[in-house]
């Protein structure tokens, strides 16, 4: 996926310029696949230029959905590319971190593209560091957290590498936010799962794993892929 200034979907478009992390494949994924059907409180932690937060209000057409993110300049492009989507007055973009918010809004879905370079060399950049780095937001706080702003019913959306899938199903547990889907992604038909798609939830619902294969080997785009992200991409 190019660094583009602008990145076109097919109801909207995002500048991406200013913040830390640029529209990538991990947050259209999981904007596409997190459930939002009777969602009417959403929270996007860690919205970076907001992508996420516009996927979920085009998917749902009433739900009132705030953004968060701790970098000043991901705020202010969120907030011009809400202005500027057809959803501009279900959607508000606040510089907060997390961990700290004092609010008590309660919410039926919370989504998060969070920090993932636990193990891993940090980038260069330092805003792109302080974005991805897990000392921001660990996977412990964003659960912990989620689960105490979540409504009865509510529902915790992420996506993380696969090497984090024993952090996240000990600290759901210690929560008391059980594990209640796994979808593990491959990239290319026949390689191993490199991301995970989670859904977290007190609601009682059947546990379920599967896999989602982005690519054939010859470079297609398999027709399950294709199936979850056509409403946006341009090309598909």
């Amino acid at each position: 996926m190019g660094r583009e200034k602008t990145f076109r979907f097919k109801q909207f478009a995002v500048l991406n310029d200013r913040t830390a992390m640029k529209v990538g494949t991990d947050g259209v994924l999981l904007g596409a696949w997190c459930p939002v059907e009777g969602m009417r409180h959403v929270l996007d932690v860690g919205t970076g230029c907001g992508v996420i937060a516009l996927m979920v209000a085009q998917r749902n057409h009433t739900a009132l959905i705030d953004a968060i993110d701790i970098d000043h300049d991901a705020i202010e492009e969120a907030t011009l590319n809400f202005a500027a989507s057809p959803w501009s007055e279900r959607l508000t973009a606040n510089e907060a971190d997390f961990n700290d918010m004092t609010r008590h809004d309660r919410y039926d879905m919370i989504v998060s593209n969070p920090p993932y370079f636990t193990d891993s060399l940090l980038p260069p950049d330092a805003a792109r560091t302080m974005a991805r780095h897990t000392e921001s937001l660990t996977y412990c706080q964003l659960i912990e957290g989620a689960a105490q702003r979540l409504t009865d019913e509510g529902i915790l959306a992420l996506i993380s590498p696969t090497d984090a899938e024993r952090i996240i199903i000990e600290a759901a547990a210690f929560a008391s936010l059980p594990v209640r889907r796994i979808t593990r992604v491959i990239h290319v038909e026949g390689g191993a799962a490199k991301r995970a798609l989670w859904l977290l939830s007190r609601r009682d619902m059947a546990y379920h794993e599967d896999i989602l294969i982005i690519a054939h080997n010859d470079g297609k785009f398999t027709s399950d892929y294709i199936a979850l992200t056509k409403d946006f991409y341009l090309k598909m």
